[in-house]
């Protein structure tokens, strides 16, 4: 009967699901839409529903990839994505990129691998609510020793204290440093209090024999070399 065969008929989203993976192995990420990106995410953990409308919004309502899978897991929550299944999904995505991307900048010069230390500052830190103060260390290689966060502050301001930097640069035997601030506001231009902070930390390191190669402010999507500025 006709009623018989209409309940055995796929949903529609399954020949979707299987069209979606096939073009995505074929032809990669950039043959998809970013939205079908986060579908092929939600397939694996929401295996019995259209998945489109929840990415399209969650595209919408974080706005982009980058800020999709920088968010908290409250935050997903948040926005409708209630099993534990599909926020762990997400936050493990975030984790490989990250550790990925730190892998293209470690046992090797960092000043020759500037661009992939730039694509890698920009996944840690361009997404972040708050300022983020953050030094790499390096040894005379210039191979990085150690990347930590020092400070973490307000919406637009993060303390630096010129004397704690110099004794953790000692501690790990570092002779030389970049300097690393966001901007949440989006806009890595340099302000002024960002400018005197860099002079100070300059003149601490200067009788310590401990260079500072530069001070990069990350925006969303760009970044603000002091060097290339000519502010140090």
């Amino acid at each position: 009967m006709a009623g018989d065969e209409s309940q055995d008929r796929e949903p529609h989203y399954h020949g979707h699901r299987g069209r979606l993976r096939q073009r995505f192995l074929e032809n990669g990420a950039d043959a998809l839409h970013d939205y079908e990106l986060i579908e092929l995410l939600l397939f694996n953990v929401i295996p019995r529903r259209d998945v489109k409308p929840d990415a399209k919004r969650l595209l919408a309502q974080f706005g982009s990839l980058g800020a999709l899978f920088n968010a908290a897991p409250d935050e997903l929550r948040a926005a409708g994505l209630k099993s534990d299944a599909a926020v762990t999904q997400i936050k493990v995505i975030q984790a490989a990129a990250l550790k990925l991307s730190a892998s293209r900048v470690a046992d090797v010069p960092v000043l020759s691998s500037w661009d992939a230390l730039m694509d890698h500052c920009q996944a840690t830190m361009s997404h972040a609510k708050q300022e983020e103060f953050r030094i790499l260390f390096l040894n005379k290689k210039n191979h990085l020793i150690a990347d930590e966060v020092q400070q973490r502050g307000t919406i637009d301001h993060a303390p630096v204290y010129p004397r704690e930097v110099m004794k953790r640069a000692l501690e790990l035997g570092a002779t030389a440093l970049i300097l690393l601030h966001n901007h949440p506001s989006g806009d890595p231009t340099p302000s002024r209090s960002d400018i005197d902070m860099t002079k100070l930390l300059v003149q601490a390191a200067s009788p310590l024999n401990i260079v500072i190669h530069d001070h990069v402010v990350i925006g969303k999507g760009q970044t603000a070399s002091f060097r290339s500025l000519g502010l140090m």
